[in-house]
């Protein structure tokens, strides 16, 4: 399976057969979801634009691969996952900081 938003946007025809149906959406739906949560919520992280908004579908992507995906082994085979939900939740709750493009705006 490919690890990353951007393989995943690229190669979406590939996948979109044999991706998880997660509740009952449909694969096409969820895969395109988690395209979107990897790939352009991602993008909004690094810029630091719409941050605290961008954060909410990477924690429910990362929940359902922790939770779905990994059978819940939040030390063991999901530990990476379960790192990134820390951080997202941490975007969440601080916000991105003086810094961002938000930071900016606010002045």
């Amino acid at each position: 399976m490919m690890n990353h938003g951007y393989q995943k946007l690229t190669h979406f025809s590939e996948l979109e057969p044999k991706f998880m149906n997660f509740m009952g959406m449909g694969s096409t739906v969820s895969l395109a979801l988690l395209v979107f949560a990897e790939f352009f919520c991602s993008i909004f992280l690094v810029l630091g634009l719409f941050t605290r908004l961008a954060a909410i579908p990477l924690i429910i992507a990362t929940c359902v691969m922790i939770f779905k995906a990994h059978n819940g082994d939040v030390l063991g085979d999901a530990q990476t996952a379960t790192l990134f939900l820390t951080g997202y939740l941490v975007l969440l709750f601080v916000g991105p900081g003086k810094v961002s493009v938000d930071g900016m705006i606010g002045k």
